[in-house]
């Protein structure tokens, strides 16, 4: 297989690092930098998306006729990979990869005309429906209940929601309801939107170890779904869920931006006393650790491309989404941990303020990078569990891989 760039996608790769060097602002970049959780703040991902949006790059996973910039998966890379080495703020994925492409892939005519204008112009949030207490990794055991009234006009949903990111800020939220209790389970679920700015709908914060408020738990006191926002017909919740995990857990690449965080803990390591004689990373056993870390991310990133050659040639990539889903959460948890250690006792200050960029950031103790290691290191713990614990991505793996 062959993996080099053609002169056309060269092209366009010289035209993404001309743009993100003229229209990324630095203040922006330092937000992204200086973010210990997977999700920057609305002030720094809102201009971010503005900025994207008045490019006509914002939705870069979506098919033109839909409002997308109808890349292929080549040029999603190039993108990927430009914007994590030029610190770009991370996208919000709940409208724009999650919900949206349900929407233009099952959604109604009158549904993709009413949502996805305000997803693009970021006039409306999003937030997940899904996990719920009790209900987590075996979703379809969920218990949130979705009753029909008699007009045929609306749903009555009783249940609650976990782990529900940024539901603090969403106008609208994507969820898998039970409307039929008396099949199988996976047959009596439907995917239902609704808007979080009703009666009945309340939400308690969780605040992470981390110190980070990113996710919630929603609760839906009969909370009003309305049938013409239903995704699909009434059941074919499960099968959309399943669409839309493989796209949380694949489509995007994951080792551009795991390489860079890897050549900025080298250079940290460089410049950090070993205690003994010289810098910290001229030891031979930090050396070992680091360039593990690369090859292990340098083979994911070769896996990443294979899955993209499958794209570019229209077959999907099946369970190669859970391995590098499984590959990417552990190697992120391994870097964030050799960065606790990289900065020694500077690396396991915690401070409780948020944010940690900006004029009103805690004083560090050492550097902005030391600041960051031990709120990221807590915080990104959650990756080998969101999106499908690794104990989920091993089944799958095992099963449709290895057949056993």
């Amino acid at each position: 297989m062959h993996m080099g760039f053609t002169a056309d996608e060269l092209a366009f790769q010289a035209e993404v690092r001309d743009f993100l060097a003229t229209h990324l602002p630095e203040h922006l970049r330092e937000g992204a930098r200086q973010t210990p959780s997977v999700f920057v703040e609305p002030d720094v991902g809102d201009e971010w998306q503005r900025i994207l949006h008045e490019k006509g790059w914002l939705a870069y996973h979506w098919p033109a006729e839909h409002g997308g910039t109808g890349w292929d998966p080549v040029k999603r890379y190039i993108w990927e990979r430009e914007c994590a080495l030029a610190d770009a703020p991370a996208l919000s994925v709940l409208g724009l990869k999650l919900v949206a492409p349900i929407i233009y892939t099952f959604g109604t005519a009158e549904q993709k005309a009413r949502f996805l204008t305000p997803i693009l112009d970021g006039s409306e949030k999003w937030c997940q429906g899904y996990s719920e207490p009790g209900s987590g990794s075996d979703l379809a055991s969920l218990k949130t209940r979705a009753v029909l009234q008699p007009d045929g006009k609306s749903y009555r949903v009783t249940g609650s929601k976990i782990w529900t990111t940024h539901a603090h800020y969403a106008d609208w939220m994507f969820c898998l309801a039970r409307t039929d209790p008396e099949v199988k389970p996976q047959a009596g679920i439907s995917f239902l939107l609704l808007r979080m700015d009703q009666p009945g709908v309340s939400i308690r914060p969780i605040v992470t170890m981390a110190g980070d408020h990113e996710v919630n738990q929603v609760f839906l006191d009969d909370v009003e779904a309305l049938t013409e926002n239903r995704i699909g017909a009434e059941g074919q919740g499960w099968a959309i869920a399943k669409y839309l995990l493989e796209n949380e857990r694949g489509g995007s690449c994951a080792a551009p931006r795991l390489l860079a965080d890897i050549a900025r803990l080298r250079a940290a390591a460089d410049g950090a006393p070993s205690g003994v004689n010289g810098a910290l990373g001229h030891l031979a056993s930090m050396e070992a650790k680091l360039v593990a870390l690369e090859l292990e991310a340098q083979a994911l990133e070769t896996t990443e491309l294979r899955i993209l050659a499958e794209l570019k040639a229209g077959r999907r990539p099946g369970p190669q989404t859970s391995l590098v889903k499984l590959v990417a959460s552990s190697l992120r948890q391994k870097i964030d941990a050799l960065a606790v250690d990289v900065h020694g006792y500077h690396g396991l200050q915690l401070p409780p303020e948020r944010p940690l960029y900006g004029n009103s950031a805690p004083e560090p103790v050492g550097s902005r990078e030391a600041q960051l290691a031990l709120p990221t290191y807590l915080n990104g713990r959650a990756w080998t569990i969101f999106g499908g614990t690794n104990e989920v991505q091993k089944n799958i793996i095992a099963k449709t891989v290895l057949g056993l």
